[in-house]
């Protein structure tokens, strides 16, 4: 888990200082040489605050961190986001021998990573930690109590080690007047809770530390550094200070958070309506991504492993996280093969920012079933080759969803290229989008692969192209295909979708990144609005939601949601302090979520995190209403989507969740699936569609 965020501070670095930390990262020893003799300054940094250090120890370049310290590097320089220093690179990816370098640099912190190291039974990581980092007995005996292997147990005992004593049951004082929630304006939300009568901190419903009893109100994070400081009023904790030797203090404030007690999931009565029109679904989160499809009456309660309400079930080959779409009596869905027969992806939360190559020969697919039975209709192969960009651990070659009008299908597949079918699966046309290079903000090596969905406004197919270099939005012919306009873009990488919004004015193109959220004439490309700052990544895509657009993100430190109204012209961004204005009927600085794009049903707005904690907020002031913890292995990726009073939670790995829509949680059910679930499900004419990693599945009630 990455280090308590720091709030972004930017400034840009020159270009010789670029190429300095390209050669960094590559590891060439003889460019940094050349660019250092130059007069490049070894302590440069970027707009996040990283140097050359940096990212020479996080790739494990030993040669290259060796001459930039000698060069006077600073191995203690932190990063302005993350707020960690080389060493703490180096040690998440496992580098021992430069992690020993920067020791011997003058790197700081050793003591908390033997801690860690020895609690994963590195055994290289710890050897070096002692050797270099020289720590205290109190270390040597903490890293004890943590160790999971005999092997680093006798490493330790040979350096000075005493054996931990036999741990106490309760090691404080009674938790009650602790507990409780606090937040940070830049760190955000975190919960102080008990177990086993000791205080635990949770982020996202998850524990971090066991707050061990120091003195006073003082506690100490086992297996961490540095202390929590709590400060009582009346008997009652209002605020503690996190201090850190890895960061800056940290005040968290407490504050009340309603937190409703779970229901029972239990079995809960079927819609008894039918569809009068079988619905379409048109686009990612259906017509105008608002994922509701009322009147369609999907059921309730289904199982994929006993065939429960199962309509039918159809294998998709290879990896996917494009939604399916629905017109008439067709469905689309969209994927990627890769040659290697092993391919896969990796869910749940964590923190590790990876790629993956893979260099087999790939093929990009579009599939269209017929609705009634899922066989397939027609299968094309868009494209073949090895992939031009990596993907990220969790993610895929084919991201985004298909947008169609019932008588051309477009579908992005990002850097390999636009495509667009007729209904009977012609090509009509395609374009080369470009590289579509995205991926970390804070390093460019690292690459994601690219998610925004391309949707159709009348006669165009817009497209949202945000990347690490030369980022756009365009406009293409959806008869032939030919390009409109091009709007260039001021942005780093995001993953929404943008939304073609029918204001009482006027229609515009709305879209959601880091550096601003914007509106754009469709027929022109030219920006109408834009509304600043949102978060270093941002993956949910913008609805109209009784009349107001609901924007947000939540990569932490910032988190925002905003209501705007449409028809704004010229920057609406809030000043210091505004929570509204002319254009922004209200907004949150915190709550925003990650991935999952919200949902509006009815007067309330339903915010899911990753993490399953649901909020319903009102949705035409922004009040918060009720907050729960949902459940569900794995985490959420895939959007929420509604129909006839029930709202659907696709968990990565622990089934479908419906709740019912309204001022009080009620858990209705929950549908267990039996396979990874990624992509935001499809509802129309009765059928609950969804996407799993090796199939596409329709659940349905006996008509």
């Amino acid at each position: 888990m990455f280090p308590i965020l720091l709030a972004l501070i930017g400034f840009a670095a020159d270009p010789p200082a670029d190429e300095l930390f390209a050669a960094a990262r590559k590891g060439d020893v003889a460019v940094v040489r050349k660019l250092l003799e130059d007069g490049i300054d070894p302590n440069s940094k970027t707009a996040y605050g990283a140097t050359a250090l940096t990212f020479a120890a996080d790739k494990g370049h030993a040669a290259v961190v060796r001459l930039l310290l000698e060069k006077k590097a600073d191995p203690n320089s932190k990063d302005t986001f993350y707020g960690t220093t080389a060493i703490t690179w180096a040690f998440m990816r496992g580098h021992a021998e430069v992690v020993g370098q920067l020791l011997d640099g003058g790197a700081t912190g050793a003591s908390g990573l033997l801690v860690g190291a020895a609690r994963s039974g590195e055994i290289d990581m710890v050897k070096v930690l002692i050797e270099k980092g020289k720590p205290n007995a109190a270390t040597l005996t903490l890293a004890w109590a943590a160790a999971t292997k005999s092997e680093v147990v006798d490493l330790l005992k040979k350096a000075g080690a005493i054996a931990p004593e036999a741990k106490k049951k309760v090691t404080g004082p009674p938790p009650g007047p602790y507990l409780g929630h606090f937040k940070n304006s830049e760190a955000g939300e975190v919960e102080v809770a008990a177990k086993d009568g000791e205080l635990i901190l949770k982020v996202d419903g998850q524990a971090v530390y066991t707050l061990v009893h120091d003195k006073d109100e003082i506690f100490k994070p086992e297996g961490g550094n540095g202390t929590f400081e709590f400060t009582k009023s009346d008997g009652k904790v209002t605020k503690f200070v996190r201090k850190s030797e890895s960061g800056p203090d940290r005040t968290f404030e407490r504050f009340e958070k309603t937190v409703m007690s779970r229901d029972v999931a239990r079995v809960a009565p079927e819609p008894t309506g039918r569809p009068a029109t079988a619905g379409n679904w048109p686009q990612f989160r259906g017509e105008g991504a608002t994922g509701v499809a009322d009147g369609q009456f999907p059921p309730t309660n289904f199982d994929a492993k006993t065939g429960k309400n199962i309509k039918w079930k159809t294998p998709i080959p290879g990896l996917g996280h494009a939604c399916p779409v629905v017109w008439g009596d067709r469905i689309f869905v969209a994927t990627a093969v890769s040659g290697d027969a092993k391919a896969t992806l990796r869910p749940g939360q964590y923190g590790d920012v990876d790629s993956v190559e893979d260099k087999t020969e790939h093929e990009w697919k579009l599939i269209c079933l017929d609705k009634s039975t899922g066989s397939v209709v027609w299968d094309k192969t868009a494209s073949r080759g090895v992939p031009r960009i990596k993907r990220h651990l969790k993610g895929t070659h084919a991201n985004p969803t298909p947008a169609t009008d019932g008588r051309r299908v477009v579908v992005s597949f990002g850097a390999e290229g636009l495509y667009c079918y007729d209904r009977d699966g012609q090509l009509v046309w395609k374009q080369d989008l470009g590289p579509l290079d995205a991926g970390w903000f804070f390093d460019p090596d690292y690459q994601w692969g690219f998610g925004s969905s391309p949707v159709i406004c009348g006669d165009k197919v817009i497209v949202q192209c945000d990347v690490g270099k030369d980022s756009y939005l365009a406009a293409f012919a959806l008869a032939d295909g030919r390009q409109l306009w091009k709007s260039v873009r001021e942005e780093i990488p995001s993953w929404g979708t943008p939304t073609a919004i029918v204001g009482p004015t006027r229609t515009e193109v709305v879209t959601n990144a880091t550096k601003f959220a914007r509106g754009y004439d469709p027929d022109t490309g030219k920006e109408l609005w834009k509304l600043g700052k949102h978060s270093e990544i941002t993956v949910p895509t913008p609805f109209l939601a009784n009349g107001l657009i609901i924007i947000c993100s939540g990569y932490r430190p910032v988190q925002p949601i905003y209501a705007v109204r449409p028809g704004a012209t010229g920057d609406i961004s809030l000043k210091k302090d505004e929570k509204s204005n002319d254009s922004v009927a209200w907004s949150l600085g915190k709550g925003g979520p990650y991935m999952p794009t919200p949902i509006a049903y009815g007067p309330h707005l339903y915010v899911c995190t990753n993490s399953g904690m649901l909020t319903c907020y009102d949705l035409a002031t922004g009040k918060s209403v009720y907050t729960e913890r949902m459940g569900g292995a794995g985490g959420y990726t895939a959007s929420p989507v509604a129909a006839d009073g029930r709202i659907y939670f696709t968990s990565e790995e622990g089934g479908v969740r419906v709740v019912k829509a309204g001022p009080k949680y009620e858990l209705l059910a929950v549908n267990p699936v039996g396979e990874v679930c990624m992509a935001t499900p499809a509802i129309a004419d009765g059928l609950f569609l969804l996407r799993t990693q090796s199939h596409l599945i329709a659940f349905g009630l006996p008509r």
